[in-house]
């Protein structure tokens, strides 16, 4: 590699798998030293033993907990801060897919969780690392992951969708006035990336629904996101911020029905909250 990243230190949360782990990955092998975040500590202990059979071990802390949780977001900057000593890089990545189902079932406590987890954290994640980045002085960089199902209508459950739309226009509203420091604040919109979140335990399935709404001859993986996340922690973004990169083989262009609202739909059958990779139970009732 080419040490794109030496002498940096990263945060990247939900780093334990998919779109995260990838980037931790190419993180360390630029050069950076990263904090890896997860709620899902049996990952988390596969994801520092793979860092550690890379040799890679004294790069690298993991921290588990709830993003959700402003304590942890604290910790997390500050394990980065005292074991590396200082900060370059937060990647708000956490994520769930949150509420599904019609929004005539959908419960109030699943929509107020997807949002903890999707946009709480984002906005955590911006409050801590933004103050320590500020006060090194020295610029930084501030990265967050939405999606395409947050540019339409039809590429996501509505809580999901919703709140990936917020995490973009929040990234936009906190880069305006965290460029005055050289803090740049972007946001990435993967497309169909097939990841455990995105798949839920049905990989193929999923992925024959990724290859019919994605132009580009492959399906999108983990480590099309890190090469983005790469270049927006890296020196070459120096002069981009407030700005959005879709990442997602030409998905958005062709117009995604990643999700299929109309009433009637298989989707609108079910309704629950699904938590991904987090480790924790998913929940599902007939509707």
């Amino acid at each position: 590699m080419s040490g794109r990243l030496e002498g940096k230190v990263a945060i990247v949360t939900g780093g334990a798998s998919g779109m995260g782990q990838s980037t931790v990955l190419r993180f360390l092998d630029e050069g950076a030293k990263v904090v890896v975040a997860d709620l899902n500590t049996e990952t988390g202990a596969a994801t520092m033993d793979l860092i550690g059979e890379k040799g890679q071990a004294d790069q690298a802390a993991f921290l588990a907990g709830d993003v959700a949780d402003e304590a942890h977001i604290e910790a997390l900057v500050a394990l980065a801060v005292e074991r590396f000593g200082r900060l370059d890089c937060m990647f708000n990545n956490a994520g769930i897919g949150g509420a599904i189902g019609s929004i005539t079932e959908t419960e109030v406590d699943e929509w107020d969780f997807s949002f903890a987890v999707l946009v709480r954290s984002v906005f955590l994640g911006m409050k801590h690392a933004g103050r320590v980045l500020r006060d090194q002085g020295e610029g930084g960089s501030i990265i967050s992951t939405a999606s395409i199902a947050g540019l339409s209508g039809a590429g996501g459950p509505h809580a999901y969708s919703a709140a990936k739309a917020a995490v973009i226009n929040l990234g936009r509203s906190v880069a305006t006035e965290l460029a005055h420091y050289s803090i740049r604040v972007n946001t990435i919109a993967p497309g169909a990336i097939v990841t455990p979140l995105m798949h839920s335990g049905h990989a193929k399935k999923t992925e024959e629904l990724a290859h019919k709404i994605t132009p580009w001859p492959r399906i999108g993986a983990g480590d099309d996101i890190a090469n983005m996340a790469l270049y927006l922690a890296s020196d070459e973004s120096e002069y981009v911020t407030g700005q959005t990169l879709v990442v997602d083989g030409g998905a958005s262009a062709l117009g995604p029905r990643m999700w299929d609202n109309r009433p009637g739909s298989p989707v609108m059958r079910r309704a629950g909250l699904t938590k991904g990779s987090t480790g924790e139970k998913s929940t599902w009732r007939d509707v």
